[in-house]
């Protein structure tokens, strides 16, 4: 069974202030996958101050190997102001990466980047950081815009968050989720059971967490093959319009 990891960061930062914006190395981290048996990682950028170079880094990693990797566009809505558009059709033409990612530590989610991912058909994957009323509005104005909410809403195992946005997972055929960093495996269970296993992706959030321990929440969901399929490889690859890929074999990097 094809198994794809949904969520690495990876690359050099420059804020400093903790490993989130210093260096996201991936050598152990991939080692660790290989031994888990993930078979393809999707990476996008640290913490950045400039994305267009954190960016390029990352398509570094991807290029050079397409087998094993995917890219997302890491974005900041106030310091790329006026430039999505190029830095998004950059990183589809020339760096072929297959989704957007944005997260509320830089700036809260723009309609510069909805319309971005709307003109380039990209999943958008937006940490909320607990402000699960923005998925309400976004869900609503970009109907047509996919849009991931990591950690169900908050790495900071935010209870009401996490619990209340499991009823906008449900209510809204436009948000998913990923199973990252979700300590509170009721949440994650009951996100499951109410919404579906077509509304959740894999994710690592590595490579500061193990993929093993994260892949084994999912393992733990349910043993329905057709379930373990969306979840760990088909809902990333239909969202982000990607054909179904044989299985590689899986290395150690």
């Amino acid at each position: 069974m094809l198994i794809i990891d949904s969520h690495c960061h990876a690359g050099k930062g420059d804020g400093l202030t903790g490993p989130w914006d210093t260096s996201a190395p991936l050598r152990d981290f991939m080692k660790w996958t290989a031994e888990a048996g993930i078979h393809k990682t999707n990476l996008f950028a640290a913490f950045n101050s400039n994305y267009a170079v954190a960016n390029k880094g990352v398509a570094k990693i991807t290029l050079s190997d397409p087998s094993r990797f995917y890219g997302y566009i890491f974005l900041d809505a106030r310091r790329d102001q006026g430039r999505i558009f190029e830095m998004v059709k950059t990183g589809v033409e020339k760096y072929k990466f297959c989704g957007i990612k944005v997260h509320r530590h830089d700036a809260r989610i723009s309609r510069e980047i909805c319309e971005a991912a709307r003109r380039f058909s990209l999943p958008v994957l937006y940490d909320v950081m607990g402000e699960v009323w923005s998925v309400e509005l976004i869900a609503r104005e970009y109907p047509d815009v996919n849009f991931i909410i990591p950690h169900l809403s908050s790495f900071a195992d935010d209870w009401r968050a996490q619990q209340s946005f499991i009823d906008k997972l449900v209510k809204h055929k436009n948000v998913y989720t990923d199973s990252s960093g979700v300590r509170r495996f009721d949440l994650l269970k009951e996100a499951y059971e109410r919404a579906g296993a077509h509304k959740i992706l894999f994710g690592s959030d590595g490579p500061w967490l193990h993929p093993g321990v994260e892949l084994s929440k999912i393992f733990a969901l349910t043993s329905s093959e057709q379930d373990l399929g969306n979840m760990l490889a088909g809902n990333f690859l239909r969202l982000a319009k990607l054909p179904v890929v044989n299985v590689p074999v899986a290395e150690i990097w």
